[in-house]
């Protein structure tokens, strides 16, 4: 009976939580768009396979041709269909946000949770690691370790060479700065936790710590880590971009908004739609995210009212 109690009150809550989100009408709109943009983005292959096109084939006697039939957004500088490889810039950047954020909500969740339910010196060792990271100025950093050369960092050569190396070391390096957000307000919430009558009751019949952390703990802190990651997916794509946009982010031929928006920078003038429509892209898909986060945040907030 307890169990059924117990499940009923999680189903009330959560019905609860959706209900005040589709109050929350511009999370509700941009939720739609990321769904929306997402599956565009995921069909990129179709697109290519039903109007008959390769988006790398370059084409120089249809050069900066305009928005026709048969190219829905025009050509770039060397013929390529836009549409097309603005959806495979869509997959590449959409990709970065979802999987970094991910990958650093994730540590961070695991450094939180250890840091504020032992407490005492390991606390005090995992919190001053996060201040380390979060003092180090963020951009000079991401330019400093995506200037290194992996030549000489002992990867095999087979991941070198690799045509997506680019992705996974933006991954790599966004997630290994990205966590500490994460890691502080979870490791907030699990020191108040840790003095909850449930989590005492659980120590009284002899449970593990990795069980008090993952069982009893760690289900009481999903909504703000959902809404921490949400809220930092645009951060991530917006670095990307900053990163693609220098030359040191994602490297062509792999597309990604960042990188188009680099290619179009000298044909801002004479070419102007090249800059847009990625441009376009990253404002709208960053804005969508934060108002997303902003809304799960609302509907997620006990103290908010129904």
């Amino acid at each position: 009976m307890s169990e059924l109690v117990i499940n009923s009150h999680a189903q009330s809550t959560w019905a609860l939580a959706w209900r005040r989100f589709l109050k929350h009408k511009l999370a509700v709109i941009s939720g739609c768009y990321l769904i929306f943009i997402c599956l565009l983005s995921a069909s990129a292959p179709l697109f290519e396979l039903l109007r008959g096109i390769d988006a790398n084939q370059a084409n120089l006697f249809s050069r900066f041709a305009l928005p026709s039939s048969a190219a829905w957004l025009g050509l770039d500088e060397l013929g390529r269909d836009v549409f097309t490889r603005l959806l495979y810039g869509g997959q590449v950047s959409l990709l970065v946000g979802l999987v970094t954020a991910l990958v650093a909500a994730l540590f961070g969740t695991i450094v939180g949770l250890i840091a504020g339910y032992r407490g005492g010196w390991v606390d005090a060792i995992l919190m001053r690691l996060t201040d380390s990271v979060i003092s180090l100025p963020l951009l000079p950093l991401l330019i400093v370790l995506a200037a290194i050369d992996l030549n000489k960092s002992g990867l095999p050569e087979a991941i070198i060479q690799s045509e997506n190396i680019s992705l996974y070391r933006i991954i790599f390096i966004v997630a290994v700065v990205g966590w500490t957000t994460v890691a502080r307000l979870v490791r907030g919430a699990a020191l108040s936790l840790r003095e909850r009558d449930f989590v005492l009751a659980a120590k009284v019949q002899g449970a593990s710590a990795f069980r008090i952390m993952s069982v009893h703990i760690l289900p009481n802190l999903i909504s703000p880590i959902i809404v921490a990651t949400t809220l930092s997916i645009g951060n991530i794509i917006l670095l990307e971009s900053v990163l693609s946009f220098l030359g040191l982010g994602i490297q062509p031929p792999v597309a990604s908004w960042g990188n188009l928006l680099t290619n179009a920078q000298e044909l801002i003038f004479s070419a102007p739609w090249l800059a847009f429509y990625p441009g376009i892209a990253i404002f709208i898909t960053v804005i969508a995210f934060n108002f997303l986060g902003d809304g799960l945040q609302d509907a997620l907030d006990p103290k908010a009212e129904s």
